[in-house]
């Protein structure tokens, strides 16, 4: 009898444009698996990353607002959901693998530091190979997921993932329509979310850049996610006009300029950000020098052979803003007491 799988996959087969990455044509997992009898193989990537710890742990991550007081900025989760969100509707409308397009993008940021890309840069320092979140992300679902088992995701999820960013060229489309998602939706929430922090108002936006994809964050959402749908429909790649790709690069500069990057007292996105690059260097230097003292699932990986530096970096990395805050408390900041 036919599987609610196979049916699935027939619909897909009937249903996708000819450029879609089919379930059934998926490359597959590293390790072989019985298949699923109701959903895809996709659908089951998606629901392994939903239910992952690394998932969990997103919600007390950094976006770009360092432990902000107040419940309306974004979080690295809430930034997911919103790039899923943005790549689903793409998808759909141009009738690619929407299962396909979730995993990727539920997936894309699992490897980020504590406190967003500061300490994501602290790491790059302080590890001879370097730490890129991207890599990160794929080596979690790899490798540390699962007591060290890893998840066993298929090859375009892991694909989408490690290529999400900007100078990346991932091999599927649904893969190119996360790298682009992710872009707009960090562009948009991260002016929204400095509009609310009296960083800047909506008037200093760029002129030149307003004027071509709009004046609000909803209006640029819906003018991009049109524009990328027009021009991309029944075409084997990802693509926007010249003038909004040039208006999207000049704002995206133009953010980096006055507010990533934008060291001025006034800007409280960065006010705390070299205390908590320095959270992340001491608590690193203390466990490459104690690593007895990390959980046993990161002591087991070093004794089976893993790169020392690695491993540690895996457990900083893996850390919310939160948890490392109470890690370097517990080892640096002296407690009270009393005599009973």
């Amino acid at each position: 009898m036919e599987t609610i799988r196979e049916k699935l996959e027939k619909i897909e087969e009937q249903t996708l444009s000819k450029y879609a990455c089919l379930s059934k044509n998926s490359l597959g997992r590293d390790v072989m698996e019985e298949e699923c009898s109701l959903r895809t193989i996709f659908q089951r990537d998606r629901d392994r990353i939903i239910h992952c710890k690394s998932f969990r742990r997103l919600k007390h991550k950094t976006q770009v607002f360092l432990i902000p007081e107040g419940d309306h900025y974004r979080t690295r989760l809430t930034h997911t959901l919103e790039v899923s969100q943005i790549a689903r509707t793409i998808s759909k409308s141009l009738r690619l693998n929407e299962d396909l397009t979730e995993a990727i993008a539920l997936g894309h940021d699992l490897g980020h530091t504590p406190f967003g890309h500061a300490g994501e840069a602290v790491l790059n320092k302080l590890l001879p190979q370097g730490f890129e979140h991207c890599v990160q992300s794929v080596r979690l679902v790899e490798r540390l997921e699962r007591g060290g088992e890893g998840l066993n995701l298929t090859k375009e999820v892991r694909d989408g993932i490690l290529n999400h960013r900007t100078s990346g060229n991932p091999k599927t489309l649904e893969g190119k329509v996360v790298r682009i998602s992710d872009k707009i939706a960090y562009i948009n929430h991260d002016i929204d979310d400095a509009i609310t922090a009296n960083i800047l108002k909506e008037t200093d936006l760029p002129k030149d850049v307003t004027d071509v994809i709009g004046n609000t964050v909803k209006s640029r959402i819906d003018f991009l996610i049109k524009d990328i749908v027009k021009n991309s429909y029944d075409k084997n790649d990802i693509i926007m006009t010249d003038e909004v790709n040039v208006a999207i690069s000049k704002l995206r500069k133009w953010l980096f300029e006055n507010v990533y990057n934008n060291n001025n007292e006034k800007n409280i996105a960065k006010k705390e950000e070299k205390k908590a690059q320095k959270v992340v260097e001491i608590l690193f230097n203390y466990y490459k020098e104690h690593i007895d003292d990390m959980p046993d699932e990161y002591v087991k990986l070093i004794n089976k052979g893993e790169e020392k530096l690695q491993v540690v970096a895996d457990y900083i990395s893996g850390m919310t803003d939160d948890y490392a805050i109470f890690k370097f408390k517990e080892l640096y900041v002296p407690v009270g007491w009393k005599v009973r």
